[in-house]
């Protein structure tokens, strides 16, 4: 798309921190945890990242990683994540970023798929059952921390500085992995050109907030999201603040005390954080602007959160799209608008992407009859690491299948009424019942429509712990279709990284019982 092709060289994050830092020497990162490899400091300069991110190319250098080498990360929940991306990134070398959240034996199937990679992982995570043998499969393991084998990078200190290795920018960058909401999760290969693209639509979101307002960022450090978000705050000289911790007890104090001005969490984190609305030191009062992306929000997260802002023109800003197109359309939601209809996700971004609905089993797209989600994008994923063939099926005509149904308003809005695998027999839009429930129902904390064995049921959690009233159940679904209810515990709700419910393991589970 035009935009995002104009100068497009290919975003740097080997250098990101040093041009931050030249350009505002003044802006400061923030972590809510120690670095496994760096440990005992939580707040940085621009350039004292920088060179923390030359400091562990030297390493990774120094272990026998080179151009064209490729790494899993595969570790403890970090920011050091993030770092060492960048760092691959420095000299060349493509990390395949997988979340600490993935269940070991996924990893290592993940691991299999790759020709011989390295390893970088910690003593703690290798020391798994599940991950007995891994070593075999790659061509060396690097770890943070002393372990029986491989490189221990802790100890690699003063090692001889590194050049910066220029790759082209239509080269892979990193490697992520999907959800894995469907099955195994698929290997989604970036490059610096695409990455880039996805920043450009995105960038004028920091303006939205002035430049000596504090950024605020819970998204995973591993989730190709983070590559343009933090890119995005840097750039624009603001202090971040990035969190592992999202617990809202732990969230309030550091809002107290940091009172940023933009918050970018995933849809589910700020459903969540709902409950800091009511916390006495006003933890979301100093936020001008509210922002998440992918998955979809809730009417009542979004109004929940303009509420609890004090700021005169607060607003949430919806971005709707994917991990292998990056964000595709947007909404920008008001305190006084409120959000009356969930799933007007927004129009695509002018000039940067575009949106088309397919017909779906025949039918002319519509409320009633939703069709499939196409869009276009430079920002599009190049392949599946080892899977093309799933790559090219989700090409129609130039078009990429999101795997979405929906519809076009005649305004060109785009309604997200369901994902195809997700849909259940006699509910038009899983998601559009799910909003009117968490509306209706202030006292659950968690609610995903799926179909039972039995029929379609609406599993829920709530934040007391407590049952739902029967009356009140009854009240709340008299409009709706048949929906039995049956009530979990939040730990029995299988999420992915970003915290979206995986409703196929849910199922399954619950088939289990």
């Amino acid at each position: 798309m035009i935009v995002q092709r104009i100068g497009n060289q290919g975003i740097r994050l080997g250098t990101l921190f040093g041009a931050a830092g030249r350009a505002h020497p003044a802006a400061r990162l923030t972590i809510d945890h120690d670095l496994d490899l760096v440990p005992g400091i939580r707040e940085f300069t621009m350039s004292e990242l920088q060179r923390m991110v030359e400091d562990l190319s030297a390493r990774l250098w120094a272990a026998g990683l080179r151009p064209g080498s490729t790494v899993v990360l595969y570790k403890s929940d970090n920011f050091d994540l993030t770092l060492l991306a960048c760092a691959c990134a420095r000299i060349g070398v493509v990390p395949v970023l997988l979340s600490p959240k993935l269940a070991p034996e996924t990893a290592f199937t993940l691991v299999r798929r790759l020709e011989r990679p390295f390893l970088l992982s910690d003593p703690r995570t290798l020391a798994g059952p599940d991950l007995q043998g891994v070593s075999d499969h790659c061509a060396g393991v690097l770890t943070v921390g002393p372990w029986r084998e491989g490189t221990d990078l802790k100890a690699l200190v003063g090692c001889a500085p590194v050049d910066e290795v220029h790759v082209s920018p239509d080269e892979p960058l990193f490697i992520t992995h999907t959800s894995g909401t469907t099955g195994i999760p698929k290997l989604a290969v970036h490059t610096r050109r695409t990455m880039q693209s996805r920043y450009r639509p995105q960038s004028l979101m920091a303006r939205l907030v002035r430049r000596r307002e504090t950024i605020a960022i819970h998204v995973s450090f591993v989730h190709s999201r983070v590559f343009t978000a933090l890119p995005i705050a840097v750039r624009h000289g603001h202090d971040v603040v990035l969190l592992r911790d999202d617990r809202p007890e732990v969230v309030a104090e550091l809002f107290a005390r940091t009172r940023p001005g933009l918050v970018e969490a995933h849809p589910n984190t700020f459903k969540s954080w709902e409950v800091l609305a009511d916390d006495e030191r006003a933890p979301l009062a100093g936020v001008r602007v509210f922002s998440s992306t992918f998955d979809a929000v809730h009417p009542r997260t979004v109004e929940t959160m303009l509420a609890a802002s004090r700021r005169k023109r607060a607003v949430y800003v919806q971005m709707y799209g994917q991990s292998e197109v990056g964000p595709i359309a947007w909404q920008v939601y008001t305190r006084r608008r409120g959000m009356p209809e969930g799933r007007n996700v927004g129009r695509p971004f002018l000039g940067s992407t575009a949106v088309r609905v397919s017909p779906y089993r025949g039918a002319r797209p519509g409320p009633d009859s939703p069709g499939w989600i196409d869009v276009r994008s430079d920002g599009r994923i190049v392949t599946y690491h080892g899977e093309h063939e799933r790559w090219q099926e989700q090409l129609h005509d130039g078009w990429w299948r999101m795997g979405d149904l929906g519809y076009l308003d005649r305004r060109g809005c785009l309604h997200l009424l369901d994902r195809e695998i997700d849909q259940v027999d006699g509910v038009t839009s899983t998601l559009a019942v799910e909003d009117l429930l968490l509306r209706r129902l202030p006292e659950v904390d968690e609610l995903v429509v799926v179909a039972l064995a039995d029929g379609p049921a609406v599993v829920l959690v709530t934040r007391d712990g407590e049952a739902i009233d029967e009356r009140r159940w009854e009240t709340a679904t008299s409009d709706l279709p048949a929906l039995r209810r049956v009530e979990v515990s939040l730990d029995e709700m299988p999420v992915t990284s970003t915290t979206k419910v995986r409703r196929r393991a849910l199922v399954e589970t619950l088939g289990k019982r």
